[in-house]
């Protein structure tokens, strides 16, 4: 294996990031960060206890006047120097992401990393930009304008696919908006958002605006979720937690953020480029191992392109290399656990009852054999109501299916509980157009699958969530809006007064 990213002497002081100071967790549990290429702990730290929550929202709370009375420009100019300090630490946060994640080097390096200094720059000019309607004489004789305002302090959950990308996305339009927040990371990976946060503080970013508590859901997180402090949640994750999360949070009448699972169509019409198609659906379905949840995992074919397709997609999935994440030339890492590895695995072995593993399938042997590794999986044959076909897997297996007119593909697309993502492949511009409207996803590609960029927004539709990362439209979430009106007649008795009491 290659170099590898030093842990223990980063992190000797612990995982949590509380009041801009790293410590120790002190539930007297302990969890190890893990080399999924390998299998080897790489790092042993103490989860954080209820108290440690505690500790890390009153510091967040303490912060929250001196940020929320920052100007915008003060708030912009400490984002732009935060993204300056990623960009300078790019191949250390690369290398790390890579080790906690087992993504291959060529990801964190060139999406992972620079996706996050440009959300950081992106959100660095949209503090500025926290606007309200502007001033009006709506009713006549006062006039009305909107304020937006932070909210206070934000506690949020993020997942293990992407926890750099998804600290920041937690993070970055919270403060921002002058919030300040507590981020959960997941148990696993937790060493990019320590990172983040560390960042934050050399780019002069208040003590206590940014802290990061590391421990278990059930104890940490649900201790987050439901504190009297904490206004609003944002989590990431799987739906069956999402709903545990709603339930917790509805209980202190919190604001909730929800970017949950995802099951996404990849509809090919008949007119497609078979050739981009099926590139796309490789790239696409593979990603992170699979472990994205706007990855390509159901593939609609029209029936005339059907077989080529799937021969053209078995032909490229074999051409993938795996192999040590640390080499440049890998093109898929491993899972992100022996665990998870084994969740995938069992519904491919379900899958070969009912369907036809057309490749992969397996984990390979040899020099990988004690990494979390599985090899690209394509199925067909799967009915519609299957497992593999209503089920998130989350990982490198893509099932095809068939369809023959428009109406049925589009209705094959929408028939899951998920609606988080989804892609059109045709050269007919009223053809892909009908296939947008029609889709319910909150994000609906055409002719490419899996590009996002910080001005757009991210969020689904139905079991896959609500509300929006990333864009200006995030500051719907983390801001209050405030209708102010002022009224300009300078008259005692108001006409309308006597609706209520005395005569015209």
């Amino acid at each position: 294996m290659g170099n590898r990213f030093q842990v223990t002497d980063r992190f000797a002081d612990g995982a949590q990031y509380i009041g801009g100071k790293l410590r120790a967790g002190t539930s007297g549990r302990t969890h190890s960060v893990v080399d999924p290429a390998t299998g080897e702990s790489v790092y042993t730290y103490e989860l954080a206890s209820t108290a440690d929550v505690d500790e890390a929202v009153a510091a967040a709370k303490a912060a929250f006047p001196g940020w929320a009375g920052a100007t915008p420009g003060e708030r912009s100019d400490a984002l732009h120097r935060l993204a300056g300090i990623l960009a300078e630490r790019a191949e250390d946060f690369a290398r790390a992401e890579s080790l906690q994640c087992g993504k291959p080097i060529r990801l964190t390096t060139e999406f992972d990393v620079p996706g996050t200094i440009d959300n950081t720059a992106f959100f660095a000019g949209a503090a500025r930009h926290l606007q309200g309607q502007s001033a009006a004489e709506y009713s006549g004789d006062h006039t009305s304008y909107v304020r937006r305002e932070p909210i206070g302090v934000v506690g949020s959950i993020a997942p293990w696919n992407y926890p750099l990308q998804m600290a920041a996305w937690k993070i970055l339009p919270a403060i921002a908006a002058g919030n300040t927040i507590v981020l959960k990371p997941a148990e696993l990976t937790p060493l990019t958002s320590l990172m983040f946060a560390q960042a934050a503080t050399d780019a002069g970013i208040p003590d206590g605006v940014i802290n990061v508590v590391t421990g278990s859901g059930r104890e940490a997180g649900e201790h987050l979720v439901g504190h009297p402090d904490v206004v609003m949640t944002s989590f990431t994750g799987s739906t069956a937690v999402g709903k545990r999360v709603a339930e917790v949070a509805t209980a202190t009448v919190k604001r909730l953020h929800l970017e949950l699972g995802g099951k996404a169509p990849f509809v090919v019409f008949d007119d497609a480029d078979l050739e981009a198609a099926a590139h796309g659906a490789v790239a696409a379905s593979l990603i992170n191992t699979g472990q994205d949840c706007t990855a390509a995992t159901r593939a609609y074919v029209q029936r005339p392109l059907f077989d080529a397709f799937v021969a053209r997609v078995a032909e490229l999935m074999e051409t993938v290399r795996l192999g040590d994440p640390a080499d440049p030339a890998t093109d898929l890492g491993p899972l992100v656990s022996h665990v998870h590895r084994d969740r995938i695995a069992g519904f491919v072995e379900r899958a070969r009852g009912y369907a036809t593993v057309v490749t992969g399938g397996e984990a390979p042997g040899g020099e990988l054999e004690n990494g979390a590794y599985y090899r690209p999986t394509l199925i067909t044959g799967a009915a519609q109501d299957s497992e593999v076909v209503q089920s998130e897997i989350f990982g490198p297996v893509l099932v095809a299916l068939p369809f023959d007119t428009d109406d049925e593909g589009i209705r094959l697309a929408n028939d899951t509980p998920y609606g988080l993502a989804a892609s059109a492949w045709s050269r007919d511009v009223y053809r892909a157009n009908r296939a947008t409207r029609e889709i319910k996803a909150g994000c609906v590609w055409v002719n490419d699958h899996i590009p996002i960029i910080s001005e757009m927004p991210h969020g689904g539709y139905k079991a896959s969530g609500y509300g929006k990362d990333m864009s200006a439209y995030s500051f719907e979430e983390y801001t209050q809006v405030k209708h102010v009106m002022f009224d300009n007649t300078a008259v005692a008795a108001k006409d309308w007064h006597r609706t209520i009491f005395g005569d015209r």
